[in-house]
């Protein structure tokens, strides 16, 4: 299990906006919390869409940061909701990422890497030229699908793969989750049909163990329990079937854009 370090300060003093992150698809502000820069997403500034309920990406960004500590991988920067400047809203600690690693990356098709890299899907570009998807082949982004898997996460964009200096790969964004309908879309379908380790498979049960504990309290403050009980159902399924899934559905088994 690996865990973050923990911020200095307290994180219930002043938050105070600094800028806003204009390529965010809802009002998203980077902020200070004294010395601790954060992510801010406040209710308020949240879009209304077709398929999850309105007022409700916030609470599911924080549900998602509890199912990744019951995982133990550290998946998710520590997520907490809090007042501020606008409201209620999603609070998250910044990540400085390394610019010169990619978790994910799209790459012409006659120069695939050898090894170390899983392919997702072939594709013409805007000039017609052919490329493929690819992602790592790694512990980290074989977490991350279980992670998404459980979570019902319909939005993992490649640009939601936070690749970090030491290696360590974070999930970001996870206000599309927790879904009580198959909603799976993500650039991660690289390990289809691969078996899932031992370790994986106990994490998947300590994750379903801790539903009926203070896990599954904590999450029902957050989400539906028609959505907390599938996210036990998502769990028994993959014990039952240890296995990576693949697409199934009418939906598209991809977000758009994919990065």
């Amino acid at each position: 299990m690996t865990s973050a370090p923990e911020p200095a300060g307290d994180l219930d003093a002043e938050l105070v906006i600094t800028g806003r992150i204009t390529t965010a698809s809802n009002a998203t502000f980077l902020a200070e919390i004294g010395e601790t820069v954060v992510v801010y997403k406040p209710v308020a500034g949240e879009n209304p869409l077709w398929d999850f309920p309105d007022g409700t990406l916030a609470q599911r960004e924080a549900a998602a940061y509890l199912v990744s500590e019951a995982f133990g991988w550290n998946i998710v920067p520590r997520t907490w909701l809090r007042d501020g400047p606008m409201g209620l809203g999603m609070v998250q600690l910044w990540q400085d990422v390394d610019p010169e690693q990619d978790a994910v990356d799209l790459v012409p098709a006659d120069e695939l890497p050898e090894t170390g890299w899983r392919r997702v899907l072939d594709a013409m570009d805007e000039d017609d030229r052919e490329v493929t998807l690819i992602h790592e082949d790694g512990d980290a982004l074989r977490r991350m699908t279980i992670f998404d898997v459980v979570t019902n996460n319909a939005d993992r964009k490649g640009g939601h793969i936070l690749a970090m200096p030491d290696g360590h790969r974070h999930g970001v964004d996870h206000g599309l989750t927790f879904h009580e309908e198959h909603k799976l879309r993500t650039v991660l379908w690289g390990f289809i049909d691969d078996d899932l380790r031992p370790d994986e498979l106990a994490a998947v049960d300590r994750v379903r163990t801790s539903l009926y504990g203070e896990l599954g309290e904590k999450l029902a403050e957050l989400i539906t329990p028609s959505e907390l009980d599938a996210v036990d159902a998502r769990c028994e399924s993959l014990l039952a079937r240890p296995r990576f899934p693949a697409p199934r559905g009418r939906m598209p088994a991809v977000p758009w854009p994919l990065f």
